[in-house]
C-alpha cells in the first residue's frame, strides 16, 4: 500500500509559477513510477507528466512541455511538479498517482494503469 498526499496548489495570476509536491508513505516509494494528472470542471482526467522510478525517464503532455518540470527525490519520498508560465487553461485539480512497473513512461500511460492516487490539490490561474 502507498499513500500519496499532494500540496502546493493555490491561486496564481497568468504567467505565474507554482510548485506541487507529492509525498508518499507506506511502501517503497523508489519502486514506483509517478504521474501527475489534472481534471478541470466538466472534463476528463488528463495526463500531465510522469517520471520513472529512477527518475531517468520523463514525459510531458504537449500542452505543458517547456513550461512544467517533473522531478523526484526518492530519499525524501517526494515528487515535484514545477509549473511556470501558468495559463488559465491550466486551472484544474491536480492529482499525483503511483504505478508499479512495468508502465509506459513515453507516451504516458492512462489513469487506469496507475494503482494509487492522492486526494488532489486545486490550481487556479486567474487574473
Amino acid at each position: 500500500q502507498l499513500q500519496l498526499v499532494e500540496s502546493g496548489g493555490g491561486l496564481v495570476h497568468p504567467g505565474g509559477s507554482l510548485r506541487l509536491s507529492c509525498v508518499a508513505s507506506g511502501s517503497t516509494f523508489g519502486n514506483y513510477a509517478i504521474g501527475w494528472f489534472r481534471q478541470a470542471p466538466g472534463k476528463g482526467r488528463e495526463g500531465v507528466s510522469c517520471i520513472s522510478s529512477s527518475g531517468e525517464s520523463t514525459h510531458y503532455a504537449n500542452s505543458v512541455k517547456n513550461r512544467f518540470t517533473i522531478s523526484r527525490n526518492n530519499a525524501e519520498n517526494t515528487v515535484y511538479l514545477q509549473m511556470n508560465s501558468l495559463e488559465p487553461e491550466d486551472t484544474a485539480v491536480y492529482y499525483c498517482a503511483a504505478a508499479w512497473p512495468p508502465i509506459t513512461i513515453s507516451p504516458m500511460a492512462g489513469p487506469d494503469e496507475y494503482d494509487y492516487w492522492g486526494q488532489g490539490t486545486q490550481v487556479t490561474v486567474s487574473s
